[in-house]
């Protein structure tokens, strides 16, 4: 079993740049937390093993976590991220603009995912990453399940509500919703999952058919 040391070498295994630290502290500065670096190494490499070229993203924060997307999809890809911040949204585009990537690769939709989300097309993606409100992220699986075509990966971050998702006393809200989450996810044949013990848990699944 790793120890807390192996598991804190995993999560600065691939470092941050000076791009996404000032990102990072954009979104702390403005309450947006964002995902820590071996999460955001893990869905760049995911991107990068789907090639994807459309990927959507429900929970923009200040873009740390859609700039390690883009930096794993294929150069002619496509991000549409949503978020209910127009604030959050500015800031992330100003990452994006200082990484490199033009506006004609980045689409962000500001409203609730659940508005947003059923406005997309079916089968159309390669790739959905969720780090938004957690009581809806079972909605946010079956809408993902419907966007992703055979063979693309949904990803769920925080997926361990704080340490909290394996201690079955725990019963708030948001717990009781993402443990709701993982029974799903693991029993849907349509879906293989895998959690990852990074930053605050990542649960993916990859959509079989």
């Amino acid at each position: 079993m790793a120890t807390p040391a192996s598991l804190e070498y995993a999560e600065e295994f691939v470092p941050e740049d000076d791009i996404l630290r000032t990102a990072r502290r954009r979104g702390i500065e403005v309450g947006a937390r964002p995902i820590l670096p071996g999460c955001g190494a893990a869905l760049c490499f995911l991107a990068t093993v789907v090639n994807a070229r459309s990927v959507v993203e429900v929970g923009t924060g200040c873009g740390v976590s859609g700039l390690w997307l883009l930096r794993g999809m294929r150069p002619d890809g496509t991000l549409t991220s949503v978020d209910v911040e127009p604030e959050h949204q500015r800031m992330a585009r100003q990452t994006f603009a200082e990484a490199g990537f033009s506006g004609s690769r980045i689409r962000l939709i500001g409203g609730r995912a659940l508005d947003v989300l059923p406005r997309l097309a079916d089968g159309g993606y390669d790739l959905v990453f969720c780090d938004a409100a957690k009581q809806e992220y079972i909605d946010y699986l079956t809408e993902s399940v419907r966007l992703l075509r055979q063979g693309g990966v949904v990803v769920f971050g925080d997926a361990f509500c704080g340490d909290q998702v394996a201690d079955p006393t725990q019963r708030d809200p948001d717990t009781v919703a993402i443990r709701e989450l993982g029974k799903l996810v693991r029993n849907d044949e349509r879906l293989r999952p895998l959690m990852l013990p990074l930053g605050s848990g990542l649960l993916a699944a990859v959509r079989l058919a």
